[in-house]
This record gives C-alpha cells, sequence and structure tokens, in this order.
C-alpha cells in the first residue's frame, strides 16, 4: 500500500517484511543470506558481505531497539518525467524513537544513477527528520572484534551466577584474562565475558584487535 511520504513517520518500518525478495542463483557475485539479529530475536535478510557487516553492526548497537531489511519502496519521478523507485537496505529505530535509513554501496562502485536514488533518499529522509546514512567498507578491526563476539551473542551464552561473578571482576577497567581469572575458571567464563561484551554491559576498545590484555569496563547498565 502507497502513502504520502507525509504519513511515512508514522510507519513502524522496524517490524516491516522485505519489500523484495533475496534471490540465490548459480554464478552470483554477491552473497546473500539471513543474519540472526539479537536486537529482533529473529533473522534479517542480507544480500552482500558488506550488506551482513553493517547489519552485524546495526545489531551491536545498544541505542537500535528495531532493524528491517528493504524495509520500503520510495517513488518519486524524474525531471524527465519518468518513474523512478529505490528500496534502502535497512531502517533501524533506536531507543529514542529516532530511526535511521542505511544504504550500502562500496565507494568505487557508486555510479550517477545510484547517487540519485540516494539522494532522493537522503532528501525524503530529511523531510521526514529521519538520519540517512551511505556506508561503504566498515573499520576492519572494529568488524573483526564485533564478529567475534557476535558468536556470543545468543541468550544461551547468559549464565549465572557467572555473569554475576563477572560484572564484580570488571567493576574496576582490568585487562580481559586477569579479570577472567579472578572470577573462575576462564574456559567456563569466557564465553558469558564476550556475551556480556557483545550487549555492552561490560565495554571494551574495539578499535584494536580484542586480546587478552585488552581493558575491559563497566558498561551499559
Amino acid at each position: 500500500m502507497r502513502r504520502p511520504l507525509a504519513d511515512a513517520w508514522a510507519v513502524r518500518f522496524e517490524a516491516a517484511a522485505p519489500v523484495r525478495e533475496f534471490h540465490s542463483y548459480r554464478g552470483q557475485r554477491h552473497l546473500p543470506g539471513r543474519w540472526w539479529s539479537s536486537t529482533v530475536g529473529g533473522h534479517i535478510g542480507y544480500e552482500s558481505w558488506l550488506e551482513r557487516d553493517h547489519l552485524m553492526l546495526l545489531d551491536f548497537d545498544p541505542s537500535v531497539v528495531g532493524i528491517s531489511s528493504q524495509p520500503f519502496w520510495l517513488f518519486w519521478t524524474s525531471d524527465k518525467g519518468k518513474g523512478v523507485s529505490h528500496a534502502p537496505d535497512y531502517f533501524a529505530r533506536r531507543d529514542d524513537g529516532s530511526a535511521l535509513v542505511v544504504d550500502c554501496r562500496p565507494a568505487d562502485r557508486r555510479k550517477p544513477r545510484d547517487w540519485v536514488k540516494f539522494d532522493a533518499t537522503r532528501w525524503a529522509c530529511d523531510q521526514l527528520e529521519w538520519e540517512f546514512r551511505l556506508v561503504g567498507a566498515p573499520d576492519r578491526i572494529v568488524v573483526a572484534n564485533v564478529r567475534w563476539l557476535a558468536g556470543y551473542r545468543h541468550p544461551r551464552h547468559l549464565v549465572e551466577p557467572w555473569a554475576t561473578e563477572l560484572r564484580k571482576a570488571f567493576a574496576e577497567p582490568r585487562p580481559l584474562m586477569d579479570g577472567a581469572r579472578s572470577a573462575g575458571e576462564p574456559i567456563a567464563l569466557l564465553p558469558v565475558l564476550f556475551h556480556l561484551l557483545w550487549w555492552q554491559e561490560l565495554m571494551v576498545d574495539m578499535s584494536v584487535p580484542l586480546h587478552a590484555a585488552s581493558v575491559v569496563s563497566p558498561g551499559v547498565q
């Protein structure tokens, strides 16, 4: 169902089903798939590894409370009177009610016809007071760290009383392995620690490779 742009702000696009399918076929250049999101408790589609990485980063963002892929079609008429349409890659809802629309495209693959669609999407988002991001390749170190922590994002890794012991151990900043050993057996505790780092109940500098001496601090409460 089409709606005027002015009415779009009231639509819960974070709960919308994709407006088009994610196709998979032999020989395709991109690798589509589905990401299990800890934010929504279900799967969200992506069409490339670049999209997957940015979806993972949205899932990791503690301010994001809802995410959907290919959330809507945007329709408009070009200067030549031709109908144009575009479906952004992601819509995210933040805990303060604000909205974020994301398009993923490597910087070296943005053609003039793509810029027309990105600029139109940015303009539409500006009218609705939504944030628009056109993103390319994310920081490799941040992605590697978040991907590691994502392996422990499922709630099954929140095991008590170890989670409570780890929160106590890192009540003040200290090296990762030092704090884990102080709380108990690291082999048992590390999956719980990584889960707390994913949820950012505990924090670590994600701009450098995660390692045994990484300083872990109290995080989002």
